[in-house]
């Protein structure tokens, strides 16, 4: 497989090391492909290229619609698709993947690959909805196999008549897969730290990820200000970035933040591991995802988890086994959950005994690599 060369494409360089950490120096090593990671110029692009031992080329690309900007792009993919010559250009994300597979079927990629890892257009309305199928319908006639992440994503892409090539969902969904020695409580520096965190006598129920609308994060905040005027002995703990241009949080969702002293919004984390082992019971209300690490990682850390019946979070949670699953945007389910958890620490527990089997059982890193692998090798031995 030496002389095979893949390009891996994302918008943004983050999505790449988020996705890929690890995994492009394994394919390139110990699999004998040859790796091109190809995303917008940053400083986390020049980092991959250290870590993951890859060579990468770095391409403008606007994560929102912009056609002049989006034509530029387009050019230049096509002018690097030229000059690499891969066998195969594997794209994430929305904007890499229209823009990749199309500069892939210009320039006759034999292999051409997209993952939709989350998609936008269930949620939205209008225009806005019609504009973004049209674009995956665009990103899915330039490819020549497609990657649902999960099984919910899968049945929206058929749904909605996005396309009616084979759609092949890798392993039980998750395309990243998680790294269990690391995400493992029983690790002295994690007891450590969360020692420090943790508050005794008190449940305290978590959220990681951005702190905006779509989250669930307004009707989080009021279901637990409810909670907490009814049991005083909770805390919510906020960990993540909060975005004040893009959905941000109502005014008044922010004003109950501050003023809530059993509210905790710490910010980014570099290491939420500590985080997670300090708290009882992981709350994640979104309104849609692809397919949430941040749940697989809940589980990994022996956390009951509160999910939305969304993609990926339902394929997760299995209901009364690891976790509880709510309707998306219902405060008062979200808060019947919360109260449920709370009153009734038995069924917490068995929950919490639950959480890290069923994880290791479907979501290990190396059997997750494991599937891209032979779907890897599958692909391109139909292409010689």
């Amino acid at each position: 497989m030496s002389s095979v060369k893949i390009i891996r494409s994302a918008t943004v360089p983050e999505s790449l090391n988020t996705f890929c950490r690890g995994l492009l120096k394994e394919l390139q090593e110990e699999d004998g492909y040859e790796i091109v990671a190809v995303s917008s110029p940053d400083v986390e692009l020049e980092e991959l290229a250290q870590r993951e031992g890859v060579r990468t080329v770095a391409v403008a690309m606007e994560r929102h619609i912009s056609p002049l900007k989006d034509l530029k792009s387009l050019s230049r993919l096509i002018r690097v698709f030229r000059k690499e010559k891969p066998q195969m250009v594997h794209s994430m994300t929305p904007k890499a993947g229209l823009l990749s597979m199309m500069a892939a079927w210009f320039t006759r990629v034999p292999v051409r690959v997209h993952t939709f890892t989350g998609l936008v257009f269930p949620t939205a309305t209008g225009l806005t909805q019609k504009i973004l199928m049209f674009t995956d319908r665009i990103t899915c006639a330039c490819a020549t196999h497609i990657v649902p992440e999960g099984e919910g994503v899968k049945k929206d892409l058929i749904k909605y008549k996005i396309t009616k090539k084979p759609l092949k969902v890798l392993g039980y969904g998750n395309v990243r897969g998680i790294d269990l020695d690391h995400y493992n409580p029983e690790l002295p520096e994690v007891k450590n730290a969360a020692a420090k965190i943790r508050k005794d006598d008190i449940c305290t129920f978590i959220f990681v990820g951005r702190l905006v609308g779509d989250k669930g994060i307004n009707e989080l905040v009021e279901a637990f200000v409810r909670l907490n005027e009814e049991f005083p002995s909770t805390r919510l703990v906020l960990v993540g970035p909060e975005e004040r241009t893009l959905d941000p949080l109502k005014p008044g969702t922010l004003a109950k933040i501050a003023s809530c002293g059993s509210i905790e919004a710490v910010g980014s984390q570099k290491d939420v591991r500590p985080w997670l082992t300090a708290a009882d019971v992981f709350v994640f209300p979104s309104y849609r995802e692809g397919f949430p690490n941040v749940v697989i990682e809940a589980g990994a850390m022996c956390l009951p988890s509160i999910v939305t019946d969304i993609n990926g979070s339902r394929e997760i949670i299995i209901e009364g086994r690891n976790g509880l699953i709510i309707p998306p945007k219902d405060e008062e389910l979200l808060y019947q959950a919360m109260k449920r958890l709370l009153v009734k620490p038995a069924e917490r527990t068995s929950m919490a005994t639950e959480a890290r089997p069923l994880v290791s059982s479907r979501y290990e890193q190396a059997y997750v690599r494991r599937c891209l692998k032979e779907y890897y090798k599958e692909i391109l031995s139909n292409k010689k």
